[in-house]
């Protein structure tokens, strides 16, 4: 095992320190504008260079403040034009500011230099203000990101702890995770408690309690005592690892309104070049007004720049994918996002998704002067050599100590129950055929689940109910879907009918199949999906390695936790950190929240742009109002954009 000896941030700190020295650059370049441009204006240049010496003067000083701020714009456009690849927003800002400021050699027009040099200006400024825009959408993700462990603590013979790079530790080996420090492999506790922090990974702001015997996933922060670990999985499977690749890869994965905003910034670029450089020469040819035309071209290229579309539409992508990461929903791409956004039927796996999953006693019912503790003091003394979850559940209701000296000839009848010798009675605890056996006829109980009957030397002594408990946020979260605009909810099941009908009707289901196989699970969800109509999505939510398929078939497949199985996460397309039904609502109120903002951004900078284009064609928009259309818009946009981030009241 190597030593770490950790060396980051290197070249995110050399990403910052470049974006400071641009930041500074631009700064000194506006100050010198604005020295320049006073000067201009009071009249000093023209007192100390005379007419028409004043206008060169104005020429040089402009060009100061210009190629400061822009030289990386005007070489980008150099080199890009070099690979054939000229129409971008460099190559429209270099075209429209260099020839704002070849205006100099027409005499008869105003000079332009200012607002030649002002749009180079204010469109640096506009990217970093896309920078910090971007930079800021980056935290939620980065904070995602800074949950990579540097190193694991060995302990060596002599006691002392020596850091390893977790890829270096082995299954098995028992590791030792300070307080403060960040758990770097998923794993079991096998010495200590303590409090854990997983608010990184689930949103869940409430710290988690955690003793031996406990899994623990790494990413969470260890708050309050000394464990030791042992590993379960190689560092490249465990939840941080595949959390990491989760968030790494979302960027790759384009929604179809991205791609078509890529692709139409391909179409629209040199489309608006071609229409500047007509309205430019043709109106110069037909009037001869040459410099008025070719400053209306110079003006319709600045406010054509598509910068405003290819900034804030994945920025507001990529604001919705880190503000629900905020909420612990990992959504995979922006593509899964706005599907997301059109689901109008989610379809569900029972156990583990709206039930915990796990059996527990809801209802105790003696009989024949037995009281509850009583008849579960029976129960559990005859369970207590077994370990179905069953015989658990009731084991954990009595609470009591289980004294097994107590029971004697204990006996299990595989799918039926067990017969025991307790304090010398003969006691059977099973299901009703079992009782039918003992000649005894099992009363109903209105109690929905797996009904376990007494009999003690031949008196029935009552019933206890065991079920799989509905989740605590499982019926807020069926209102909050249909609140939400879900117009269908539905429960798959391999469960009995009666009970996926009772669980149906506590939460408010509109529909539900019971006693499905996997491969009944597919096809119900084929013929959902076969009913949607129009834009109308269907998401299916499960947790189970039996869900895999149902996930990778539906519109969206939702998988429930980072301790559900590693084949639901992934085959799913959104994943939920934290085990509650209630973050699918949520989910989908950030993807319509997202979606609503990239069409407010795309109409609105469709729109202005037009507005003055046209204005720009006719004359009517000078340079100046070309800039408001071009940075000004995008910074607007981007200001909108950086909404989709905040997820505080979703």
């Amino acid at each position: 095992m190597a030593t770490a000896d950790p060396k980051k941030k290197k070249k995110k700190r050399k990403k910052k320190e470049s974006l400071e020295h641009k930041r500074n650059r631009i700064l000194v370049a506006l100050g010198i504008f604005a020295v320049v441009y006073a000067l201009d204006e009071l009249g000093a240049l023209t007192a100390a260079f005379d007419t028409p010496d004043d206008i060169y003067a104005s020429f040089v000083m402009f060009l100061v403040p210009f190629l400061i701020a822009g030289y990386d714009v005007l070489q980008k456009a150099y080199n890009n034009i070099r690979r054939g690849k000229a129409f971008d927003e460099s190559f429209l800002m270099a075209v429209a500011t260099i020839g704002a400021f070849a205006m100099v050699l027409f005499p008869d027009t105003d000079p332009h230099m200012a607002e030649g040099a002002a749009v180079m200006l204010f469109y640096q400024v506009g990217e970093l203000f896309q920078a910090y825009a971007v930079g800021k959408s980056r935290k939620s993700i980065s904070a995602m990101m800074d949950i990579a462990p540097d190193y694991a603590n060995v302990e060596q013979a002599d006691g002392t702890l020596e850091q390893v790079f977790p890829d270096d530790i082995a299954v098995g080996t028992v590791i030792v995770v300070k307080p403060g420090e960040r758990v770097p492999i998923d794993g079991v506790i096998v010495e200590g408690e303590t409090q854990l922090d997983t608010a990184a990974l689930t949103g869940e702001s409430v710290p988690r309690p955690a003793k031996s015997g406990d899994d623990i996933i790494s990413g969470c922060i260890n708050m309050t005592g000394l464990i030791h670990v042992r590993t379960t999985k190689p560092f490249g499977e465990s939840t941080v690892a595949r959390v990491l690749e989760l968030v790494e890869n979302a960027s790759e994965k384009k929604a179809r309104t991205e791609n078509f905003i890529t692709r139409f910034a391909r179409v629209y670029t040199p489309a608006v070049t071609g229409a500047a450089a007509v309205l430019a020469l043709g109106g110069g040819l037909v009037t001869g007004a040459w410099s008025d035309w070719i400053l209306r071209g110079l003006t319709f290229l600045v406010v054509s720049c598509p910068c405003a579309l290819v900034i804030s539409v994945p920025l507001s992508f990529f604001g919705g994918i880190g503000g629900a990461s905020k909420l612990g929903v990992l959504i995979k791409g922006s593509n899964y996002l706005e599907t997301l956004a059109d689901v109008d039927t989610v379809v569900f796996d029972k156990t583990g998704t709206l039930t915990n999953g796990t059996f527990s006693v809801v209802a105790v019912h003696p009989e024949a002067g037995y009281t509850e503790q009583s008849l579960l003091e029976v129960a559990a003394l005859a369970e207590s050599f077994s370990d179905h979850p069953i015989a658990q559940s009731v084991r954990v209701a009595y609470q009591g100590e289980v004294d097994p000296k107590r029971v004697s000839d204990s006996a299990n009848d595989a799918g039926h129950g067990v017969t025991a010798t307790i304090d010398g009675k003969h006691v059977v605890v099973g299901n009703a055929k079992m009782l039918a056996t003992a000649g005894v006829e099992a009363p109903d109980c209105e109690v929905v689940g797996t009904i376990l009957h007494v009999l003690v030397d031949g008196v029935y002594a009552g019933h206890i109910v065991i079920a799989d408990t509905v989740k605590a946020d499982a019926e807020q979260t069926i209102r909050d879907l249909h609140a939400a605009g879900v117009k269908r909810t539905v429960m798959l099941t391999g469960d009995r009918e009666e009970v996926a009908a009772a669980v149906a009707k506590q939460l408010g289901l509109d529909e539900f199949h019971a006693q499905l196989l996997p491969g009944d699970k597919v096809e119900r969800v084929e013929a959902l999906l076969a009913a949607e109509s129009g834009k109308g999505k269907l998401a299916f939510v499960g947790d189970g390695i039996n869900d895999a398929p149902v996930l990778t078939r539906a519109d969206v497949g939702i998988a429930m936790g980072a301790m559900g199985s590693d084949a639901a996460i992934e085959a799913a397309d959104v994943v939920l950190m934290d085990d509650k039904p209630s973050n699918i609502s949520r989910a989908i109120r950030v993807a319509r929240k997202t979606m609503s903002i990239v069409w407010q951004n795309i109409i609105f900078a469709l729109g202005i742009k037009l507005l003055i284009l046209v204005l720009a064609a006719l004359g009517i928009a000078n340079m100046w109002l070309a800039v408001f259309g071009d940075v000004g818009v995008a910074i607007i946009a981007i200001l909108n954009a950086m909404r989709a981030m905040g997820v505080k009241n979703l």
